[in-house]
């Protein structure tokens, strides 16, 4: 158990420092669009895989551990202690950007005249949760853009089980492949975050490092609905959708 639970935190740390880092990059240097930081965030799901799939399942997503409890590939009691280290891995992965960064988002700030905590912060704030565009859609709308990306992402990775003879070091690959992708088409709606520990690690990072309520949506519990709520009820669907229906034929 401490072996899976190091794994876990490990590879979480991984993709969440790799993916927020390109958002950071985009959001303060203006240098990448978004099918690079797709390609980012997708490479950085493939490496932390590849890093500790031999220590651990490499969920790497709370999403992902309730749908293998459901599924039966993953014991009930051990979701607690997968949860806490994703949770743990991606708060120190928000903590590593941040520190990284901090000179350059005080400039940033400065030149644009933003304060931190107020609600022009937001633009900032984005380094590190999601936000979905308010204007455009209603939060349960959002929910559900989140919850059908991470039904994706979870079809697929049950999917390749079926595979038998596709080489080991595929799945990291397609998963990745498959993260990037998702993000293309998401992520101009809700920053497509399919994974609760990415989302809201970083995002108290944020909360107590001066961005305060502007770390959160605007809408009351958007960010628990949305970024939570969704990608898990997303993730169940897929297992149940897998579980009793393309399992039997196959």
């Amino acid at each position: 158990m401490i072996k899976e639970s190091v794994g876990e935190f490990l590879g979480t740390f991984i993709l969440v420092f790799i993916g927020c880092s390109s958002v950071a990059i985009a959001v303060l240097f203006g240098s990448l669009n978004l099918l690079e930081i797709a390609l980012i965030w997708g490479a950085g799901v493939a490496l932390a895989i590849f890093t500790v799939r031999k220590i651990c399942p490499a969920h790497l997503n709370p999403a992902v551990s309730v749908a293998m409890v459901v599924f039966g590939n993953l014991a009930w009691k051990k979701l607690p202690v997968y949860l806490v280290a994703q949770l743990l891995g991606a708060i120190v992965a928000g903590l590593a950007v941040y520190g990284l960064f901090e000179a350059t988002i005080i400039n940033f700030e400065t030149t644009h005249s933003i304060s931190r905590g107020t609600q022009d912060s937001m633009l900032t704030a984005k380094m590190f949760g999601e936000f979905y565009h308010s204007l455009e859609l209603t939060q349960w709308e959002a929910t559900l853009w989140e919850g059908f990306g991470t039904f994706l992402l979870v079809f697929v990775i049950f999917s390749l089980s079926h595979f038998k003879k596709l080489h080991s070091n595929l799945p990291p690959i397609i998963i990745g492949l498959t993260v990037s992708a998702i993000i293309c088409i998401v992520a101009p709606f809700t920053q497509a975050g399919l994974n609760p520990a990415r989302d809201f690690g970083p995002r108290i990072v944020a909360f107590y490092s001066g961005w305060k309520s502007a770390a959160f949506p605007l809408e009351q519990f958007g960010f628990f609905t949305v970024y939570i709520l969704g990608p898990i009820v997303g993730a169940t669907i897929a297992t149940i959708v897998h579980k009793l229906i393309l399992k039997r034929i196959t």
